[in-house]
């Protein structure tokens, strides 16, 4: 029908691109240009008068700066939906953006597959851009249903043994229709959370680790979204960035997270810094990875011991045997007896079908049938489970002041 139709407005001084935009959304059967503009004050007029879902506003115009033009279209047209787009990705920039209203951001040169996902993605979430959540103690923005959402660290005190592939798929596997679940790459300075999942962007963890404040808007701009559903903030692309995500900043997007989301799930690097046990102490529930060798076993036990340190409920840590096999001559409940804690799950040993979901970016519980999938969502289930009574977290937080 032709009122279904997404109708797009295009704002750009340069005709070649408000040509070649329409060319790209000419054959997108639910999508209709409605008309296009050179200017910032044409296109504010233009969204009064044909009141667009969406229009695509170039952030670099002659005269009226992008952020104006913004503000403008959203008194004038308060329901459509703004995606900038622009050849640079400055945060601060992006956030004030944002907090004039904008939806999302498209950096220029993009592809026919990204615009039209954007274009969608932001009619699909549409709701008027000044109704914020509304916040909760403290300040924080309160989650749906006036909860905070969960926190679910994943970590390991060694390296190799698949972190990123349990948080990755655990994430997944916890996102549902009625759920809003995020997935956040702190395994930093090298996460892999993108790959894992095929997603890039020019967003990522430090940008919003740079900024002063950090608001709704700028987190739901830096996230991407995942064809599960999944909400994912990718971690730096650069090695030198990582240096901008402090213990401090994270403690500031995760409290600001956990009012948007009902669980967040952290990937963690293996490093004891300030950052790392920033996010342990923050957790709900810490899902620690072993693998059936005496090293990470070695190691496991200084875990626990620094967690018995920190005053961690023993609860607190949902212990995973990763790798599980028995040809390797150590089992679950050989791994159980050295470190006096009960292994929730196993996951089997099955490198080749987890090195081809690696490669194809798709996560292994899409695969139902395999023994490993089934194992994984065995997993979230126990861990939906120990979220369901995990106020322990809370008091630790309160008495330790961390």
């Amino acid at each position: 029908m032709a009122d279904a139709r997404i109708r797009v407005l295009i704002v750009d001084d340069v005709p070649e691109t408000r040509e070649n935009l329409k060319k790209l959304l000419l054959f997108e059967p639910d999508i209709e240009v409605v008309g296009s503009a050179a200017t910032a004050e044409e296109g504010i007029r233009l969204a009064r008068d044909l009141q667009p879902d969406v229009v695509l506003l170039d952030i670099n115009l002659p005269g009226m700066s992008g952020i104006a033009a913004v503000e403008r279209i959203m008194e004038v047209a308060p329901l459509t939906q703004v995606v900038m787009m622009s050849v640079q990705s400055d945060a601060d920039y992006l956030r004030r953006a944002m907090l004039a209203g904008a939806r999302d951001f498209l950096p220029k040169p993009f592809s026919a597959d990204e615009l039209v996902a954007t274009v969608r993605r932001v009619v699909r979430t549409r709701r008027p851009p000044a109704v914020l959540p509304p916040t909760g103690p403290l300040g924080v923005a309160a989650g749906p249903g006036g909860a905070r959402g969960k926190v679910v660290a994943v970590y390991s005190p060694k390296g190799g043994v698949g972190t990123t592939m349990i948080a990755v798929n655990l994430a997944v596997a916890l996102q549902k229709p009625d759920r809003k679940v995020a997935l956040i790459d702190a395994s930093l300075p090298f996460g892999d959370v993108g790959v894992f999942l095929n997603l890039q962007g020019p967003r990522h963890l430090a940008d919003l680790a740079q900024m002063d404040e950090v608001d709704p808007e700028a987190l739901t701009l830096t996230m991407l979204a995942h064809a599960s559903g999944l909400k994912v903030l990718l971690a730096p692309p650069r090695p030198e960035l990582a240096e901008y995500v402090t213990a401090e900043a994270m403690k500031r997007i995760l409290g600001l997270a956990r009012g948007l989301f009902d669980i967040l799930v952290i990937d963690t690097t293996t490093q004891p810094s300030d950052l790392t046990l920033q996010i342990l102490d923050e957790a709900d529930r810490i899902v620690l990875v072993v693998t059936p060798d005496v090293p990470t076993i070695k190691n496991a036990r200084l875990f626990f011991d620094v967690a018995a340190q920190l005053e961690y409920p023993p609860q607190k840590t949902l212990m995973v045997l990763n790798k599980a096999d028995r040809r390797f001559g150590i089992t679950a409940e050989m791994v159980e007896q050295a470190l006096k804690h009960p292994v929730v799950a196993q996951i089997p040993w099955d490198e080749t079908t987890v090195l081809q979901s690696i490669n194809k970016g798709s996560p292994l519980v899409a695969q139902r049938a395999r023994p490993i999938a089934q194992a994984l969502l065995q997993l979230a289930g126990r861990v939906e489970e120990a979220l369901s009574a995990a106020p322990e977290a809370e008091e630790v937080r309160r008495r330790t002041g961390r």
